[in-house]
């Protein structure tokens, strides 16, 4: 991971010099110039303006009582866009508005979807809940967090905390209910 980090820091300004110098050669050195401000202020406005749709659409998700995973995917994928588009850089640019328009933002999407499902599937993904190395689910010291269930699903009675796996999840839009074994029950 940490090579592909290297090559990836390493590459990108390389290839991005190597772009700026053929646009430069052929619109010359202001109008590149121009070019990378435009699209970093346009670039700007549009990820405001989808991530405010976005945000939008994440707390209706959340005031219907349902899990809003898709806004989150896109409010993600919509932030490094955004970052990518006030980098200088042709490549970048082109990377960063394909995140902001819906149509390709929806195949970013997938991608990000299936990819951490895989990790999910092979139980290489971990995710900590708490801050900074604060109390975590696993490390209840001091924390009012109560201990996991081995036998499943549970609701715990002060918090109303859900503890199980995310296919036993209430109330999510995206997916047909399931009796939490993978197969969609027959009721609404």
């Amino acid at each position: 991971m940490l090579g592909r980090l290297i090559l990836l820091f390493l590459l990108t300004p390389a290839v991005e010099l190597a772009l700026l110098i053929q646009v430069d050669q052929l619109i010359g050195f202001w109008a590149t110039i121009a070019l990378i401000i435009v699209t970093g202020v346009v670039g700007s406005h549009l990820a405001r303006r989808e991530g405010l749709s976005t945000w939008g659409r994440l707390n209706r998700r959340l005031q219907a009582g349902d899990l809003p995973g898709k806004e989150l995917a896109d409010g993600v994928i919509i932030l490094v866009a955004g970052a990518l588009l006030i980098t200088p850089g042709i490549l970048t640019d082109v990377v960063g508005f394909s995140g902001l328009i819906p149509v390709t933002r929806t195949r970013f999407r997938n991608v990000l979807m299936r990819w951490f499902q895989g990790k999910v599937d092979q139980g290489t993904m971990q995710v900590q809940f708490g801050m900074f190395g604060g109390p975590t689910a696993s490390d209840s010291k001091g924390a009012n967090v109560p201990p996991r269930s081995p036998d499943g699903p549970r609701r715990s009675a002060p918090d109303d905390t859900w503890e199980g796996r995310p296919q036993d999840r209430p109330n999510h839009a995206d997916e047909p209910q399931g009796d939490g074994n993978g197969t969609a029950s027959s009721s609404p």
